[in-house]
């Protein structure tokens, strides 16, 4: 008897998303996590990106909506040193909400714990060994030292993943010579913000709202109109290694601004201050037997605003995955279809990062003209929805099987507003029990019928909606098309076609 099914090691956002998807899909997951409380230190200041749908497919997104505290931001997000202003746009393709870390993680730990999984705080993986049947995990918990075991292991746990060392997992990237700052402060009455957003400062005079660069760094500033609240940032050039859960402070901020700006900011009062590096790092492979790695344990990005999407992403891929294979269902192969989806997610977001380091860190006038030509590109509609669609994961299209898939195989479902016999529904209200769904939008009797030898594991649905984008969609319990029929398409290509698809995805009937 195994101790659980899975053990997840590590209880940041990832650990506890994966763990609340593997209960919805009836497996037995076992968090450990070496801090002995939730953290306090801040880290990221909001969730923002393809996640966010996510969430409204699972019936959560009002309720991490409701704990926002603060207004939900215009959709204007920095990129490298000039900004994505979707403001223009009545459907932007990026949304965030202003979720701090310590708050998100809360949220999401209640949700693991509603659904009735195990997490162990104060508990520190030792050492880890696996065979062909299960994982072996020592554990040093506050009662002193102790082995579970399961069938499956994943690594949650962070930048410094002891699990990924332990597999023997790779690690290669680069490591930027540079330390971000971001705070959230109330200035003094003395400092004057102005109605532009500039800030006008005793002593030194007027310091320009969104980034300055200097030659010692970069300085920016946004505040909220009619309050001394405004957020600040400041990125140098420094090869010191920090504690991750060391804090920063005021004046350690007030030391950057010096240094950057050459300007005295007084600070009232803090209300988040954190600081990070940059790496550009993804591990060779995300399993190795029966370890895996998601979040930062596999991939680090140099550039904000991101890792959490990623991360919780990578646990909804492979949640389902493992869960198939635990329950014996899983068709061969499937597992591996995780490395291969998530990686490849993970190389995308690589690609915009780094190219956001390119714009970021250049200081001359060639790179000055660069930002110049790149911000007026994002004027026009076409490239700044490409954009924003890069930095929000909802351009991701997986790689599927066969020569020629349906356009739509592999991307994100839409949430198609649903019109059928009980009433008026959506595709994120079938998707809140995270199980695969047959959409019949076509009345296409003879597909369902071939589905109906899958129909323990398979949910069937038939409605109608508005711009029809196919006749039938099976969709995966990440929210993933996993094929499609073409309008209209006859029963003679279509059956054979979703019989293939669903042994490929769901094991045979």
């Amino acid at each position: 008897m195994m101790d659980a099914d899975v053990i997840i090691v590590g209880a940041g956002p990832t650990g506890l998303m994966l763990a609340a998807e593997l209960r919805l899909a009836g497996v037995r997951p076992l968090v450990l996590e070496r801090q002995p409380r939730r953290r306090q230190t801040p880290k990221a200041g909001g969730l923002g990106g393809q996640i966010l749908e996510l969430l409204r497919y699972r019936g959560l997104l009002e309720r991490f909506e409701v704990a926002c505290t603060d207004p939900v931001p215009a959709p204007r997000f920095p990129f490298g040193g000039v900004h994505l202003d979707l403001t223009q746009l009545a459907d932007p393709p990026l949304h965030a909400l202003p979720l701090p870390q310590q708050l998100l993680e809360r949220l999401l730990d209640e949700r693991a714990g509603e659904l009735g999984a195990d997490v162990r705080r104060g508990h520190e993986v030792s050492g880890v060994s696996q065979d062909e049947a299960a994982v072996t995990v020592d554990v040093r918990g506050p009662d002193g030292p102790y082995r579970v075991n399961a069938h499956y292991l994943v690594g949650c746990d962070g930048a410094r993943s002891r699990v990924r060392d332990r597999a023997g997992i790779g690690f290669p990237g680069t490591v930027y010579p540079e330390v971000n700052r971001l705070a959230q402060v109330t200035l003094p009455e003395t400092v004057t913000v102005l109605g532009n957003g500039d800030l006008d400062v005793p002593g030194f005079g007027t310091i320009r709202a969104g980034f300055t660069r200097t030659d010692h760094g970069l300085f920016g500033c946004g505040s909220s109109p009619g309050t001394q609240i405004v957020s600040l940032y400041t990125i140098e050039d420094e090869s010191t290694e920090y504690d991750d859960d060391l804090p920063m402070t005021v004046a350690e901020l007030q030391d950057s601004i010096r240094r950057v700006l050459g300007a005295e900011l007084p600070v009232e009062q803090a209300h988040r201050l954190s600081r990070f590096t940059f790496k550009a790092r993804q591990a060779e492979r995300y399993r190795h037997k029966r370890i895996l790695l998601a979040g930062d344990a596999a991939h680090l990005f140099p550039a904000t605003g991101v890792a959490l999407n990623a991360g919780m992403l990578d646990a909804v891929n492979l949640a389902w995955k493992l869960a198939a294979d635990l329950h014996g269902r899983a068709p061969t192969g499937l597992l591996d279809t995780y490395h291969t989806e998530r990686h490849h997610a993970g190389a995308r977001t690589m690609l915009h990062t780094r190219a956001q380091v390119a714009l970021r860190r250049g200081h001359d006038a060639a790179a000055e003209a660069l930002r110049e030509v790149f911000q007026e590109l994002l004027t026009d509609e076409q490239p700044l929805r490409r954009m924003g669609a890069l930095v929000a994961g909802t351009d991701i299209r997986y790689p599927m099987p066969g020569t020629s898939p349906h356009p739509l195989a592999g991307t994100f479902a839409p949430n198609l507003a649903l019109h059928t016999d009980q009433g008026t529904t959506s595709l994120a209200n079938l998707l809140h029990p995270a199980r695969p769904i047959l959409l019949d939008l076509a009345d296409r009797p003879e597909l369902r019928q071939t589905a109906r030898d899958w129909r323990q594991r398979v949910d069937i649905h038939t409605a109608k909606t508005d711009n029809r984008p196919a006749d039938v969609l099976l969709i995966r319990p990440d929210a993933h098309i996993a094929w499609a029929a073409t309008l209209d398409e006859p029963a003679g290509d279509a059956v054979p076609a979703l019989r293939e698809a669903l042994s490929g995805w769901f094991g045979a009937p």
